[in-house]
């Protein structure tokens, strides 16, 4: 996974830009506040999460390290697709959406463009325990590693029900503080979700 990237602009449009590293022009797809703010030949930092698929390799860029964690967050609720998650993070921080949820505060998410009614009710159903770690504006790095192995377990083929289930599970018979993501998803598929 391509986890960063540094390099100097090229070219911007309204929700992404081109950041060239080595002579290579790279597409970085970014939330629309974040893209108005770039200017061609600026160096830029970006946090950056890779969406492979049958078709296209489409690289998320963001400034701050939590907007990528939510934005991971976001990718696992029922419905909510890459460009649904950066709608959402196109018009406020990841701290303020995550207040949103927490608030279940169902006006402002609903007016995000993509996500309507009940999509804005099943990311208050699905993310109301999770965003409160965000709602500070920050995220602890334990947090982050449960969520990319949570992640991972749906790669795999599991519910986001039976990976929060079996993270907890694990969270609740081993000490996981000191452990990385891979040593955590060994565990959590040692287990498979049965007790």
């Amino acid at each position: 996974m391509i986890s960063s990237i540094s390099g100097t602009v090229k070219s911007t449009s309204i929700s992404s830009i081109v950041v060239e590293v080595g002579g290579v022009g790279i597409l970085v797809q970014l939330p629309v506040r974040i893209a108005a703010q770039m200017q061609v030949g600026k160096l830029v930092n970006l946090h950056t999460y890779l969406i492979v698929r049958e078709d296209a390799l489409t690289l998320y860029g963001f400034v701050d390290l939590v907007d990528r964690d939510f934005f991971e967050l976001l990718l696992s609720v029922t419905g909510i697709g890459p460009k649904v998650a950066q709608s959402i993070l196109a018009a406020s921080e990841a701290s303020v959406i995550a207040n949103a949820i927490v608030s279940s505060n169902l006006k402002s998410l609903e007016s995000v463009p993509g996500l309507g009614k009940k999509g804005a009710q099943r990311l208050v159903l699905e993310l109301k325990d999770k965003a409160a770690n965000f709602a500070g504006g920050n995220v602890s790095a334990k947090l982050s590693i449960t969520n990319q192995v949570e992640n991972a377990l749906q790669g795999l083929g599991y519910s986001a029900k039976e990976s929060s289930a079996m993270i907890s599970q694990i969270a609740g018979s081993e000490k996981i503080e000191n452990l990385s993501a891979a040593e955590i998803l060994k565990l959590a598929l040692k287990t498979g979700g049965k007790k």
